[in-house]
């Protein structure tokens, strides 16, 4: 008869199941035991000397873990390691301790793992908001954060929810980062997320769109979602970078979310380059390359980019939703629009500027917090308060360029004012469910000269100006890049092939370099091009929420004077003549780039648009600029229907009722109005813009109601303006024609030049270059006078 095995007392249960967990020993180690578990040799002459039993039980296990982590024992896991070791293998004992029969054994061995687990999350709270309270001998943290083991740990937790994008990081074990983040008080959890901000941001830095940013961005986003999480984040000393050198550039680099806005596919500064190098991964040698390469190429990066504004536009409506942190996301906001109001400039410095990849994405993310109030009906048009622009002193809004008033205007007006613009709108503006209603989402950065006080604007408010100053400074920078990149391709393959029809004729070394020299620089070219074509071009979606928010703003802006009626007054009010001049000159600029991109203005409604160039294009006494009426032209340029097919703008100029009764009658006005337009470039500007009417002119006098409306002016206006329109369009005709003859002239001196090979070989190469690219812009003059 077989011996029964002796049963093993609950005490004896829970000694074995905490060493198994914690790894260590009180006794003498048996030979061949497992080589991680510690002898706590003290620890047990300590035990011993107060006359208690060697054995673990939940009165000693805090004893114990401290000793094992406070001791210096060779080869023994680092602290963080050990411990998450711990907490792992408590989680796989509570499984085993589930299945036991004996409740009484199984409720005090369950009490004493929780506890345990308890304990190994508080220790690892200690020990990463202070890590040299535990001396560790491992090697592979050395001269890393402590804070940067727990990093991998949250990237597993997000690729195993379906925020990342599958890193293949192993996930923590099951409760730990809800028992990390959700049960301790804010001080001893401030230090640890302030540090996981900081692992966070150094692992996308350097990084394109082509990197793996997937996983830092959601785990940010895991992150701020833990009320702890996101307020530690508007607190951290990096949130908005403070110092005597503060820049652009420095926010875009050194705030936490800076380096996220960064990503991009668009080129920057060879000293901000990000990896993978996106021009030469995806368009190297693009002209040999299959299109369906090229299309898999755009697709990808269009993928990417979209999923970086879909997650960062969640951070940022994450953290809106909480009112004492949405002051500080205003402020940030604020601050890098201000610190980067130089990017408006022609030539941009990329030192002291952030990239435009930064800008390109803040774009797309504003678009989406705008979402909720670009609805077709405009429907919360009121809550976009004109005071915002004169009174908040968040954006430095007063001092741009007006539609016509001066700065001196604008600033004598808003002296005197006393008409109420100061009870500046702080109403209910449901921006979303996700974010906030705008109750409450105001913010104190407005002082209205007439009351001592602070005023606030509702959230709406906010964030149209906010986002009308990021796309001017943002997305409508990157198209005025882009196609000022598109001239330098032209000019330099116009360049190139006039050095290899020279080379045909007689063939040299030098021009040899210089052909290679420039067929380089054209690759470099072609794949900035192809980048800028990938992120933004290919992108629909980005362009038509551009459109979107660019009809609220013309349609608002309408508002200012009264709504879309003619003719309008003599007189411009000063909140219409005050505003930014960009506002309008923007949405002229977008409806220009799309009208050329296919299908981006399918769906997109354009009436507003054109009942808004109807109503300024003529009227210099509301908008001053020329330059801008002139763009209003191109507008309309550029959807004047071609050839005899229909077109999906024919009704815009057919069936437009502003368009049919005073279309023509300011598309003369501004003929004659545009004689002078102030620039130093005004000879060639004028006859460009009047190409253009005149194109314009051309169609409408093929439109039987246009053609009527036409004679009815000239009728009308015999001895006014059209008398003038006449005079001006016969001068035009003869001035081109003699300018054009002495064009000719210069070009045949020029193609000489070109021609004597011994003297040409003897310049320097740049001015071999220079005397080409100039040969090439007299021709492109000489086509543009005739």
């Amino acid at each position: 008869m077989a011996t029964p095995k002796p049963q093993r007392s609950p005490e004896e249960i829970e000694d074995i199941i905490l060493r198994k967990i914690l790894l260590v020993t009180l006794a003498t180690p048996a030979h061949g035991a497992d080589p991680r578990i510690i002898y706590l040799e003290m620890t047990a002459a300590e035990i011993l000397s107060e006359g208690k039993d060697l054995r673990l039980n939940r009165d000693v296990v805090e004893r114990v873990l401290i000793d094992r982590l406070s001791g210096e024992f060779p080869d023994a896991e680092a602290p963080f390691t050990y411990l998450l070791g711990c907490y792992r293998r408590a989680v796989d004992e509570l499984k085993k301790v589930a299945n036991m029969k004996d409740k009484t054994v199984k409720s005090q061995v369950e009490a004493s793992i929780k506890q345990a687990k308890k304990l190994f999350v508080n220790y690892v709270r200690i020990h990463l908001g202070n890590p040299e309270l535990f001396p560790s001998n491992s090697q592979s943290l050395a001269g890393k954060s402590t804070i940067c083991s727990l990093t991998p740990l949250i990237f597993g937790a997000v690729d195993r929810s379906g925020f990342g994008g599958g890193g293949g990081s192993q996930p923590p074990p099951p409760g730990f980062l809800d028992e990390l983040f959700s049960e301790a008080d804010f001080d001893s959890l401030d230090p640890i997320f302030k540090g996981l901000y900081e692992d966070l941001r150094g692992h996308v830095i350097k990084l394109s769109a082509l990197g793996n940013f997937q996983q830092p961005l959601s785990a940010l986003l895991y992150l701020v979602k833990l009320p702890a999480g996101a307020k530690s984040l508007v607190n951290h000393p990096w949130w908005i970078p403070k110092g005597a050198y503060l820049n652009g550039r420095v926010i875009e680099m050194t705030s936490i979310l800076g380096p996220f806005f960064h990503v991009s596919a668009l080129p920057d500064h060879t000293i901000f380059k990000s990896e993978p190098d996106v021009g030469q991964h995806c368009f190297s040698e693009a002209s040999t390359r299959r299109p369906a390469d090229l299309l898999s190429s755009f697709t990808t990066i269009k993928t990417v980019m979209n999923n970086l504004y879909e997650g960062l536009s969640e951070v940022l409506l994450t953290l809106l939703k909480h009112a004492d942190i949405r002051e500080h996301v205003l402020q940030y906001l604020a601050e890098v629009i201000n610190r980067n109001a130089s990017r408006a400039h022609i030539q941009v410095d990329p030192i002291s500027c952030a990239s435009s990849g930064m800008f390109v994405s803040l774009s797309a993310v504003m678009l989406r917090l705008c979402e909720p109030f670009l609805d077709p009906h405009c429907s919360k048009i009121d809550k976009i308060d004109p005071g915002y622009v004169f009174y908040c002193n968040r954006l430095d809004l007063r001092g741009l360029t007006a539609l016509h008033a001066s700065s001196e205007e604008v600033a004598e007006w808003i002296k005197n004012d006393s008409s109420g613009k100061a009870d500046i709108n702080s109403g209910s503006g449901d921006i979303e469910n996700r974010v906030v209603q705008s109750q409450g989402a105001s913010s104190s950065g407005a002082k209205p000269a007439s009351s001592g006080g602070k005023a606030s604007y509702a959230f709406i408010s906010e964030c149209f100006f906010m986002t009308a100053r990021v796309l001017n400074l943002g997305m409508l920078k990157a198209f005025s890049d882009f196609k000022h990149l598109v001239q330098d391709i032209s000019r330099s393959e116009d360049t190139l092939s006039t050095l290899k029809a020279l080379h045909e004729q007689s063939p040299s070394p030098q021009m040899q370099m210089d052909i290679a020299r420039l067929e380089k620089e054209l690759e470099l070219y072609s794949q900035e091009k192809l980048c800028y074509e990938a992120q933004l071009l290919r992108d629909p979606t980005l362009i038509k929420q551009g459109l979107s928010f660019y009809r609220l703003m013309v349609v608002w802006l309408v508002s200012l004077v009264g709504g879309f009626k003619m003719p309008l007054s003599s007189t411009c009010p000063m909140e219409f003549s005050s505003m930014p001049e960009h506002f309008a000159e923007d949405a002229m600029e977008l409806l220009i780039f799309a009208s050329r991109v296919p299908k981006a203005l399918d769906g997109v409604i354009l009436d507003d648009f054109m009942n808004f160039i109807i109503m300024f294009m003529g009227s210099p006494t509301h908008i001053r600029n020329p330059y801008l009426r002139a763009k209003m032209v191109e507008v309309l340029n550029c959807w004047m229907p071609r050839g005899s097919g229909s077109s999906a703008t024919t009704s815009l100029f057919e069936g437009h009722q502003l368009a049919l009764k005073y279309l023509v009658r300011n598309l003369l006005k501004l003929y004659v109005d545009i004689e002078f337009t102030g620039s130093h470039t005004q000879f060639y500007d004028k006859f460009n813009i009047r190409h253009n009417i005149a194109e314009l002119l051309e169609y409408l006098w093929q439109v039987p109601s246009h053609r009527n409306a036409w004679r009815q002016i000239a009728k009308e206006e015999e001895k006014g303006v059209y008398l003038n329109f006449l005079n001006f369009l016969i001068n035009d005709s003869i001035y081109l024609l003699d300018e054009s003859l002495n064009k000719i002239l210069e070009l045949k001196e020029l193609e000489a030049e070109m021609s004597n090979t011994v003297e040409w070989e003897r310049r320097p190469a740049q001015e071999r270059q220079e005397r080409a690219r100039l040969f090439h812009s007299q021709e492109n003059v000489g086509v543009f006078l005739t």
